[in-house]
């Protein structure tokens, strides 16, 4: 059973830092892309970056390039997700997933996500 639990959300001001985790099981997490997703409130699910199974490469969306970073430890079975500069437009539900390589889609049923608030 796939399990995907996200943490490190929480308020922040304009300008702070938050780091994310994501601690994957029940699949073979050295063999899949992961990627980050955010949902704000009234908007679709957006995909924020992505890293290959070996973490060799990352992708990130427009929005957040130049301030986070995503990396990974195939040894815990967890991805991270470094956020740096936030701004309030940043404001969403964060999720994992293992990402497919086609369109960067997730692959798996969606964990409860981890809010991160940007406001002063």
């Amino acid at each position: 059973q796939v399990q995907l639990v996200e943490s490190g959300g929480g308020l922040v001001q304009p300008g702070g830092s938050l780091r994310l985790s994501c601690a994957a099981s029940g699949f073979i997490f050295r063999n899949y892309n992961m990627g980050w997703y955010r949902q704000a409130p009234g908007k679709e699910r957006e995909l924020v970056a992505t890293i290959t199974n070996l973490g060799t490469s990352r992708n990130y969306a427009d929005s957040v390039k130049a301030r986070f970073t995503i990396s990974r430890d195939n040894g815990k079975n967890t991805v991270y997700l470094q956020m740096n500069s936030l701004k309030p437009e940043d404001t969403a539900v964060y999720y994992c997933n293992a990402a497919r390589r086609t369109d960067g889609s997730g692959f798996f049923n969606w964990g409860q996500g981890t809010q991160v608030t940007v406001s002063s």
